[in-house]
């Protein structure tokens, strides 16, 4: 019997043994490779409703399912999340840079671990980061003044003063200019990035300038500006105001966030078609990106849009509400949904190719063009 017993126990522990090691590996080994989207939360001010605290990351490839929850820092002095004001990626750091109202954290994609976060005098807003990874452009919070900062380290290089407001920053493909908004000022300023210098400024346009984005030329200008439901055009090289755009048939009324009938702007990859976000009427409206900038059609969205991003290949758009719509046949197909079934609502995300661990292509958090 004390053999019977002794032998039982054993078969117990190999089977237990087995079960064990023949189980699957976590979902964050699981999803070392391959096409996800990385979404920054509290990304709508500092409203856990839509998703919570942390990176919450889809699988593009398989209709947007929810892979995982990445744990990020970004804390208010009470210990309550921050909202979150900007994404970017170093590629070469293999690193993503998420941005609150204080402080700027720098997350390795490969433990998915943060590796460091420093507060910066002033807040931090909308970064943008060179297309070689070395470099970010760190707005201040609504403050007179850019950061120029070291993605390796977080140390400052530099630091511009612009006007009185400063608020989104898109760093040009091409890195020989980098685009700085100021909601204070009608017009947008420019920087070399070798020297740090406002070298130039596009406008004025019709009041301060809110989201924008450009084309892959760096020619183009797209701009959303204070009161006016719709978008103007800017000449980045000669730095004349092209075109001023009204979304027909719409009224601009009351909107929840941003104080702005259209807060949200983004350009096809291909550069055919302009996306306009209308917080009034909660639509995404969609214009010709080329003269005379015909009105195409509009889409209803679930909940206020304030913001727009669009996949590299131009199949899926993205409004910060949480659908993710095809972009040829304005179709919602998915809504963002959390690991609590929740819908996930953010301004700020950005694709990411992954392979062992390792970034080998991203999108970017401005809908920028990709023609070239």
């Amino acid at each position: 019997m004390k053999n019977l017993i002794q032998n039982s126990i054993c078969l117990l522990l190999i089977a237990v043994s087995t079960t064990i090691t023949a189980q699957p590996s976590s979902p964050s080994d699981e999803s070392k490779t391959g096409h996800y989207l990385y979404v920054a939360t509290p990304g709508i001010r500092d409203y856990l409703g839509y998703g919570g605290h942390g990176l919450v990351v889809f699988d593009i490839d398989n209709n947007h399912q929810f892979v995982k929850r990445i744990s990020t820092q970004g804390f208010h002095d009470d210990g309550t999340p921050s909202n979150v004001k900007g994404i970017d990626i170093s590629i070469p750091l293999n690193s993503l840079f998420i941005t609150t109202l204080e402080s700027m954290q720098r997350i390795d994609l490969e433990t998915e671990k943060v590796l460091w976060e420093k507060k910066y005098e002033g807040g931090c807003d909308r970064l943008s980061i060179s297309p070689d990874g070395k470099t970010i452009y760190l707005p201040s919070l609504e403050k007179d003044f850019w950061r120029v900062v070291n993605a390796e380290d977080g140390k400052e290089i530099a630091k511009i003063k612009v006007h009185s407001r400063a608020h989104n920053t898109i760093y040009g493909p091409s890195g020989n200019q980098v685009y700085m908004a100021d909601i204070g000022s009608p017009e947008l300023h420019v920087a070399d990035p070798k020297t740090h210098k406002v070298i130039k400024k596009v406008g004025p346009f019709s009041a301060g300038i809110r989201p924008f984005t450009v084309n892959s030329d760096e020619s183009i200008v797209f701009v959303n500006v204070n009161e006016l439901l719709g978008f103007e055009v800017g000449d980045i090289k000669t730095g004349q105001k092209l075109a001023s755009i009204k979304v027909e048939g719409w009224d601009k009324g009351p909107v929840r966030r941003h104080g702005n009938p259209s807060h949200g702007i983004g350009l096809t990859p291909n550069e055919k078609e302009i996306w306009i976000s209308d917080g009034h009427n909660m639509r995404m409206h969609i214009f010709q990106a080329f003269p005379p900038y015909q009105q195409l059609t509009t889409i209803p969205l679930s909940d206020m849009p304030g913001w727009i991003t669009f996949s590299i290949d131009g199949q899926y758009a993205y409004p910060s509400s949480g659908e993710v719509v095809h972009a040829k046949t304005r179709e919602i197909l998915y809504f963002l949904k959390d690991d609590n079934h929740n819908t996930v609502s953010s301004e700020k995300m950005i694709e990411v190719f992954m392979k062992d661990g390792k970034a080998y292509n991203a999108g970017d958090q401005f809908g920028l063009g990709r023609k070239n």
